[in-house]
C-alpha cells in the first residue's frame, strides 16, 4: 500500500508500478463500443501516450492498445493506485490550503468502492458518470491540488487537469467543465468516439464534479418523491400497507429500497446485477432478496396485508415482475402496486445502461460486446414489453411516474405506447415526478443542500443533524408559508430518520432538501459552530445538480416550464458562472447527466466552510444565487410558487430585484381574462374544472369561491361566453 504522500508525487514513472490490469472480485463497466476507425485508434493512443515521457511510452503502447480494443477505452489500469481509496481526514493531506485537501477528500470519497459504482474504470454512478477519464488524470490531479495556493485555481477539461494558472484567493480554486462539445456534435455515437479518444468526458452530475455522496444522495429526494406521489395519488399521508415497484439498485437507484422502508411503504426493487444487489443487502439497504418471483408475490402480499414497511431485492429483470404483477391481476383481479417508477441508467440503454428481459445478465453483457445492434434491438423490444406491463396496471389503478432517467423517452424511441394525445414534446402519458410531485417544492426553492464532514469524524455529522433540525423547527416558529412549512416538517422527519437507518456511505455526509432561507441560515449557524469548536474540522456543502438552478433538462428538471424556454440552457451557465465569482471553491458545468448525453446542461459548486467570517460571507451570497437563481426563470415562466417564493426573497434582500412588476402585471392580467372567460364557459356547460400545480394558493381561493358562488359577473371588457360555444371539456388553469 502507498500513502497519501506518494498519491501527491506525481505519476509514478521509475519505476513502473505491476500492471495487473482488471482486477478480479470487483463490478466493472461495460465493454464500449466506440466503432473507431484505424486512424481514430492511432489517436487514441496517440492522446493516452501524451501523459508519458517518450521512453516510457514505448513501454506502455502496446498495453494501451490492448485495452481499447478488449474494453473500447484507455483507463490505464496500470496506475490503479494500490492505496485504500475512501475520504481520509482533512489533516491527512499534504497540501498547502485546506480547499485543496477538501477537494482530494471528495475526489477520494467518489472512488471509494463502497460508493462508486466502476471504481477501477472511475465510475462513480449511472453507468458511466466519470471522476476522470483514466488513472494518469487522477494522479496529475491529486499533484496539482497537494502544490495548489489560494493564489492558484486547477482548471479541469472534460476530466483533464489542464494545469494551475495563476488568479486570486476569492476565485475558485477549481473549475470543471464535462463534456462540453459543440451542439451538432453532441450525439450518443459521437460521445462514444470523443469519449474513446480521450478528449471528452461524461460527469454525469456529481461524479464528474467530485460531489458525490453515495447513495444517500438520492434517498432524501426519493423519501420526498414518494411520500408526495402518496399525498397527490392516493391522497394518503400514511403509507403503511402500500406497494411501490421499481428497478435498479446499482448507483444513485440503490437509494430506493431504503427510501421505501423509511417512507413507510413496501418497496419492491429488481435488480438484473448480483453484485449490485449484494452491495445493497450487505449495506443493510436491503431487508430481504429473493430471485424467486412466487416467493416475490407471496411475499409483496403477506407484507401489504399485514402493513409491514418492507425492502425487498427481486435479482431479476424488472419486465419479468411488472409482466408478473399484470398476471396477477388477470388472474386474481387483484391489482398488488399501488405505485410505480423506474431508475434503471436509461439515459444509456444500449450500453449498459437497461438490460433487456429475453437474455440473462451474463448473456446480454456478452451480446453488448460482439453485437451492440442485436442488443440495442433487443432493449427496446423489451422497453415495448416493459411499457404494456405498466399500462395493463394503470387501467386499473396503479400510478406510475418517469423518475426523470429517460425511460419514457427511450421507451417513445423504441415506439412503445406512452403518447399522450396533443401534448408537447416533454410530455407523456405518464408524468415526469418533476411536473407532478417534485416540481413544486423546486419552485418553492427547495433542493437537495448537502454538507461532509471532512474530520471524518461521525460525532461532526450528529452536531450537523442537530443544527440542521433547529434552524428548520425555529423557522418554522417564526412564521412561513402553509406550503414551506409541510416541506420543513418533512426535512424534521427526514433528519430524524436520517440517524437511525445507517445512510452513511463513505464520507460523514448528509443531504437536506431545503429553500434558500434555510439553506443560508444551516450553513451560517454550522460555520458558526466550526468557529466554536464545536465541529472539528471544515465542512464541505455542495448539492446535487438537480435542484432549482443548476439544471436545464427539459425531460426531468424543467419538465414543468412550459412557456418554450424548457430547452434552453441559459440558467444552469448562469448558475455555473455566477456561483464562480460569488465565492464557490470550485464550480462546474457539465453536458449530460441523469437522462443522456446532450439532453441536459447542468451546474454545480462545491464550498469550504472553515469557520471563518469569510467563509460565512461567502456561503450567504453565493447561496442565494444559487437558489434565486432558479426561483426567478421558474417564476418569469408563469409559476405561481416560484413567483411567491422570489417576491418574498425581494422582501428579505433589498439588493435582489428583478423584473417583478412588469410580470405581476402581466401574469395578473392573463389570469384574469383567462379565469373568468373559462369560468364562464365552464359554468354554462356545467362543467367542473381543475387548478393546475403552478397556480398560486391566493389564485386557487378566488377561482373556487366564484365557482361555488356560481358567479357570471365578467371582468369589464372581457369577452363574454358565446352560448353556442362548443363544450370545452374539464378545463385546467
Amino acid at each position: 500500500m502507498i500513502s497519501l504522500k506518494e498519491i501527491c508525487r506525481g505519476l509514478p514513472l521509475n519505476p513502473l508500478p505491476e500492471n495487473r490490469g482488471r482486477r478480479k472480485g470487483i463490478p466493472h463497466a461495460p465493454v464500449r463500443t466506440p466503432n473507431l476507425t484505424a486512424q481514430e485508434k492511432k489517436l487514441a493512443l496517440r492522446n493516452a501516450l501524451r501523459y508519458f515521457p517518450p521512453d516510457i511510452q514505448k513501454k506502455l503502447v502496446l498495453e494501451f492498445a490492448e485495452e481499447l480494443r478488449l474494453y473500447g477505452h484507455i483507463y490505464m489500469y496500470r496506475f490503479f493506485p494500490d492505496i485504500e481509496m475512501r475520504a481520509y481526514p482533512i489533516e491527512d493531506y499534504p497540501c498547502k490550503t485546506k480547499s485543496a485537501a477538501a477537494i482530494m477528500l471528495m475526489i477520494m470519497n467518489n472512488l471509494d468502492p463502497s460508493v462508486a459504482q466502476f471504481p477501477q474504470e472511475l465510475v462513480t454512478y449511472g453507468g458511466n458518470g466519470q471522476v476522470f477519464s483514466n488513472w494518469a488524470q487522477f494522479w496529475l490531479a491529486m499533484q496539482y491540488l497537494s502544490e495548489m495556493t489560494e493564489e492558484q485555481t486547477l482548471v479541469m477539461y472534460s476530466g483533464h487537469p489542464l494545469g494551475l494558472f495563476p488568479s486570486h484567493r476569492y476565485a475558485p480554486r477549481l473549475v470543471i467543465t464535462n463534456g462540453m462539445v459543440i451542439p451538432n456534435y453532441s450525439s450518443r455515437d459521437e460521445y462514444e468516439k470523443l469519449f474513446a479518444l480521450g478528449v471528452t468526458m461524461y460527469g454525469q452530475m456529481t461524479a464528474g464534479s467530485y460531489c458525490y455522496i453515495g447513495p444517500q444522495g438520492i434517498v432524501h429526494g426519493t423519501v420526498l418523491t414518494v411520500l408526495n406521489a402518496g399525498r397527490r395519488y392516493l391522497k394518503a399521508e400514511d403509507l403503511s400497507g402500500k406497494v411501490f415497484v421499481t428497478s435498479g439498485l446499482g448507483g444513485m437507484s440503490g437509494a430506493q429500497a431504503k427510501a421505501a422502508v423509511i417512507a413507510g411503504c413496501v418497496g419492491i426493487i429488481a435488480e438484473v446485477d448480483e453484485a449490485a444487489l449484494m452491495k445493497r443487502y450487505k449495506q443493510g439497504w436491503l431487508m430481504e432478496i429473493s430471485n424467486d418471483l412466487d416467493h416475490c408475490i407471496a411475499r409483496l402480499r403477506d407484507a401489504r396485508k399485514n402493513k409491514i414497511a418492507l425492502s425487498l431485492g427481486y435479482h431479476g429483470n424488472v419486465v419479468d415482475l411488472w409482466e408478473r404483477l399484470a398476471y396477477e391481476l388477470d388472474t386474481t383481479g387483484e391489482l398488488l402496486a399501488d405505485l410505480g417508477s423506474d431508475q434503471t441508467s436509461c439515459h444509456n440503454p444500449f450500453s449498459g445502461g437497461y438490460y433487456p428481459v429475453q437474455l440473462g445478465f451474463e448473456e446480454a453483457k456478452q451480446l453488448l460486446s460482439t453485437n451492440p445492434g442485436k442488443f440495442r434491438t433487443l432493449v427496446q423490444e423489451s422497453l415495448r414489453r416493459h411499457v404494456a406491463a405498466i399500462n395493463r396496471l394503470t387501467d386499473k389503478g396503479m400510478f406510475f411516474w418517469d423518475y426523470g432517467n429517460a425511460f419514457l423517452l427511450e421507451a417513445q424511441r423504441a415506439g412503445a405506447d406512452v403518447e399522450k394525445k396533443g401534448a408537447n414534446k416533454t410530455e407523456f402519458k405518464y408524468p415526469s415526478y418533476v411536473q407532478h410531485i417534485m416540481g413544486d417544492i423546486f419552485s418553492l426553492g427547495f433542493g437537495p443542500f448537502r454538507w461532509v464532514c471532512t474530520s471524518g469524524d461521525p460525532q461532526d455529522l450528529a452536531t450537523t443533524d442537530s443544527i440542521a433540525m433547529s434552524v428548520l423547527e425555529d423557522s418554522i416558529r417564526q412564521g412561513v408559508s402553509t406550503s414551506v412549512k409541510q416541506q420543513y416538517h418533512d426535512n424534521i422527519r427526514w433528519i430524524r430518520e436520517a440517524g437511525r437507518h445507517s445512510l452513511v456511505v463513505g464520507s460523514q455526509a448528509r443531504i437536506l432538501y431545503s429553500d434558500q432561507r434555510g439553506r443560508v441560515s444551516i450553513a451560517t449557524a454550522i460555520n458558526r459552530a466550526i468557529a466554536e469548536g464545536r465541529i472539528k474540522a471544515p465542512v464541505v456543502l455542495s448539492r446535487d445538480h438537480h435542484d432549482v438552478s443548476g439544471t436545464d433538462s427539459p425531460y426531468r428538471e424543467t419538465s414543468n416550464i412550459y412557456d418554450g424556454s424548457a430547452f434552453c440552457a441559459d440558467m444552469a451557465v448562469q448558475n455555473f458562472v455566477g456561483d464562480a465569482f460569488r465565492g464557490a471553491t470550485w464550480v462546474a458545468l457539465h453536458n449530460g447527466g441523469g437522462v443522456g448525453w446532450g439532453e441536459v446542461i447542468n451546474g454545480g459548486f462545491g464550498l469550504v466552510l472553515d469557520g471563518s467570517t469569510e467563509a460565512e460571507e461567502r456561503a450567504k451570497m453565493m447561496l442565494s444565487w444559487d437558489v434565486s437563481n432558479g426561483v426567478a426563470r421558474r417564476c418569469w415562466s408563469g409559476n405561481g410558487y416560484a413567483y411567491e417564493t422570489i417576491c418574498q426573497a425581494m422582501k428579505d434582500n433589498a439588493a435582489l430585484k428583478m423584473s417583478s412588476e412588469r410580470l405581476a402585471s402581466a401574469c395578473n392580467q392573463t389570469f384574469c381574462e383567462v379565469h373568468f372567460a373559462v369560468t364562464r364557459i365552464a359554468l354554462h356547460c356545467g362543467k367542473k374544472y381543475t387548478l393546475a400545480s403552478h397556480t398560486t394558493e391566493t389564485k386557487r381561493k378566488e377561482v373556487k369561491e366564484e365557482c361555488t358562488a356560481h358567479t357570471s359577473a365578467v371582468r369589464p371588457g372581457a369577452p363574454a361566453a358565446a352560448t353556442s360555444r362548443a363544450d370545452p371539456g374539464p378545463v385546467t388553469l
